[in-house]
């Protein structure tokens, strides 16, 4: 049954796959010469001061040719793109994604621009996401700002808490996930490149229609939790949403008291270390290494997950999790031609209750290629299909990965 499911994501791959090809190619010089001299040798004789007009598709197809043309002149830079997709997990989808650049300073641009992308997606399972996401640089670098907000409903399936339980694959329970998430860092320079600051979050989930709520063994199924703490960063990477080198490291410790409402009472300590280099003309390998400890009673929403669209593509999110995760992976990624490029991962990642419980046995794998077109001026569209361990998935998305 699994091998027919592969199959047939395989050949939805292949279509969609074909389709954005078919988009890319027409925005491609080849196509944008010939498009050019086809408009111009249909134009009628006319004056030089005479205005011409174009019409709807004309217009869409200079958007997109010069949407990654760098806009320094624009106090607020901002491109907009959607299109049809398909995932193994949220099936046939319309999704919109959208970047803006922009600079309180603008006469300091030595520094990386700041940045704020939203998105949007709605497909047949009947899964909505709305969201944005953002790191707003203040003058000087002295401050950041940076902002994680958004909400979903999915139709989704929880297979319980640790590593045996995820990977029995057919023994899950159905059920509808509704999430909200707002997380709030603001942090303040200390030294070069480094950064220490307050972090908060509210998230809130919403169990909905548990098939067999025995999975949940005796756990709320609608929970709020509230918390905040300290965070240190190091950041010296050149552009944040796409470094071509330098190093982002942080440190985040979270309290989630009962004393703010909380039902459950816990820590969480989140730490992660990224690499960015330049190997040749147009390749950048990038590597990544995170890591997220609770300590406490730590409810089922809010315990680790493993797979997503960032880390250990082509797992379901969340049938792997537990109270801790470690996982790492390295990046190769290629421009290969004018606003076309690609990327190739590996990674591995592990859950476990508590780090005496850790086993080397039951790390998982994580391999995949992607697409890459460069939306604006280094901000990408991406189109990645990850495998794991007995599964596979697409991902459609802004900005890479890590």
């Amino acid at each position: 049954m699994r091998a027919k499911h592969q199959l047939k994501d395989c050949i939805f791959m292949g279509i969609r796959f074909f389709f954005i090809l078919c988009l890319l190619w027409s925005f491609s010089p080849t196509a944008q010469g010939r498009c050019h001299t086809e408009f111009q040798d249909s134009l009628p004789a006319i004056a030089p001061d005479s205005a011409v007009k174009i019409n709807i598709f004309q217009r869409i197809y200079k958007y997109f040719q010069d949407s990654n043309e760098p806009k320094d002149y624009k106090k607020f830079d901002f491109s907009i793109i959607g299109g049809p997709h398909y995932s193994s997990d949220t099936k046939f989808g319309l999704g919109v994604v959208a970047s803006g650049l922009y600079r309180i300073d603008k006469e300091d641009m030595t520094l990386s621009p700041s940045n704020i992308s939203l998105y949007g997606d709605v497909t047949t399972t009947g899964f909505y996401l709305l969201g944005i996401k953002g790191n707003t640089i203040f003058p000087h670098d002295r401050y950041r700002l940076d902002v994680n907000l958004y909400f979903f409903s999915f139709p989704s399936k929880y297979w319980g808490i640790g590593y045996d339980n995820g990977r029995r694959d057919d023994d899950y329970t159905d059920y509808k996930r509704k999430e909200t998430q707002i997380k709030i860092d603001f942090l303040r320079k200390i030294a070069p490149n480094t950064f220490l600051g307050i972090t908060g979050m509210y998230r809130h989930v919403n169990g909905k229609d548990f098939k067999n709520p025995a999975f949940l063994y005796g756990e709320k199924k609608n929970i709020s939790t509230l918390g905040g703490g300290v965070i240190v960063t190091y950041d010296s990477r050149d552009f944040i949403p796409n470094p071509y080198k330098g190093i982002y490291a942080k440190l985040e410790q979270k309290f989630f008291p009962g004393f703010l409402g909380n039902s459950y009472s816990f820590t969480r300590t989140e730490a992660l270390f990224r690499h960015y280099t330049r190997l040749w003309k147009g390749a950048v390998l990038a590597s990544d290494v995170d890591a997220i400890f609770n300590y406490g009673d730590t409810p089922w929403s809010m315990v680790a997950l493993l797979g997503s669209s960032h880390q250990m593509r082509g797992y379901y999110e969340g049938q792997y999790r537990d109270n801790d995760l470690l996982e790492a992976q390295i990046e190769l990624r290629q421009k290969v031609y004018n606003r076309h490029g690609i990327a190739v991962w590996a990674g591995a990642g592990n859950v476990f209750p508590k780090i005496d419980k850790f086993q080397w046995r039951e790390t998982l794998p994580s391999y995949g290629i992607g697409y890459r077109w460069e939306f604006k001026n280094r901000v990408n569209i991406r189109l990645d299909y990850g495998i794991g361990k007995g599964q596979s998935s697409f991902y459609f998305n802004i900005n890479e990965a890590f």
